[in-house]
């Protein structure tokens, strides 16, 4: 867990819609994606954990290719899985990222 104020992820569950909820904020780069990725890996491969992984990313400012990675690679370790990543409120550079390299067609995008 972690304060919302830090920009390290961090996860809450919500039980009533059975899904589990990663924060992701500040910047995410070569030196922060290993973090994400483990982040995410855990929350997909937790035991009897929920169908969506939900990552809001409302508070990311910048992502690079390592962070895109670590989405992509979460994304087919959650289908591997019988999960499903799903991407909520990304900042116009992050949508801009995820559209130019095709990756938006990858995940569910929502917008709240």
């Amino acid at each position: 867990m972690e304060d919302r104020e830090s920009s390290e992820p961090g996860s809450w569950g919500d039980g009533e819609d059975h899904r589990l909820v990663v924060h992701v904020g500040g910047e995410m780069d070569i030196d922060r994606a290993p973090m994400l990725r483990n982040a995410l890996h855990a929350a997909i491969v937790q035991p009897e954990g929920p169908g969506d992984i939900v990552v809001d990313l409302a508070g990311l400012s910048f992502c690079d290719s390592s962070g895109l990675i670590a989405f992509i690679e979460a994304q087919r370790t959650a289908a591997e899985n019988g999960r499903r990543i799903v991407l909520r409120d990304p900042q116009p550079q992050i949508r801009r990222l995820l559209s130019m390299t095709g990756a938006d067609s990858l995940f569910r995008i929502t917008h709240t």
